[in-house]
């Protein structure tokens, strides 16, 4: 059954309809809710909270726009409030190598293995130490590949938002994963110079 048919089928109150699209949605937007969590148990609950309202409001959503942006709005706005409630950071539990385990290049060595997944420790470390908010806009921006203007659009807030919260936390990392960074004003070259949101002094709206 495709995308299209599965929501029809919803829209007229069959809820096997529902099936197809868990099968293709599922499984993306737990790692998503996932690395805004922290907590595996916790992600897969908001995900299926999050298909039980698409059921509810499932006569609110037009059928000729894709499923998938529409749906992991609701997941990544319910995992942010959820990570809110529970503290500004999070411990990634039991996931070593995160949600998503990718195949090593079989032509790497022992100790390039240990040091890829030495690298991969540090970058888990250092998101969980974000505020949800931002951590949230990580998530959209490198993970899902949303652009900052469907981020705007996703999460009702102005652009201007967006991009600070994406300023705020590539600054953050980037000190967390370069501590030499730590001593200096400026933001590394990979960053940019100047943010369109710089009208709050800086503060972190995240």
């Amino acid at each position: 059954m495709d995308e299209q048919k599965a929501i029809e089928r919803l829209k007229s109150g069959d809820i096997g309809g529902l099936e197809a699209l868990v099968r293709g949605h599922e499984t993306r937007a737990v790692r998503a809710a996932y690395l805004i969590l922290g907590d595996r148990a916790l992600a897969e609950d908001v995900v299926q909270g999050a298909f039980v309202r698409a059921y509810e409001r499932i006569g609110q959503f037009d059928e000729t726009r894709p499923f998938g942006p529409w749906f992991v709005k609701v997941v990544v706005n319910d995992a942010v409030k959820a990570a809110t409630r529970r503290g500004r950071t999070v411990g990634f539990e039991g996931e070593g190598d995160g949600p998503e385990i990718q195949l090593a290049d079989a032509g790497m060595g022992p100790q390039d293995l240990l040091d890829e997944a030495e690298e991969r420790r540090r970058v888990w470390a250092a998101l969980a130490k974000l505020p949800p908010a931002q951590r949230a806009a990580v998530v959209q921006r490198y993970y899902l590949g949303m652009s900052e203007a469907e981020m705007a659009k996703n999460n009702l807030a102005p652009p201007g938002t967006i991009k600070w919260r994406l300023y705020a936390a590539r600054k953050r990392l980037a000190k967390l994963l370069r501590p030499e960074l730590r001593s200096q004003d400026a933001p590394p070259a990979a960053l940019p110079a100047n943010s369109s949101t710089d009208a709050e002094g800086g503060k972190d709206r995240g």
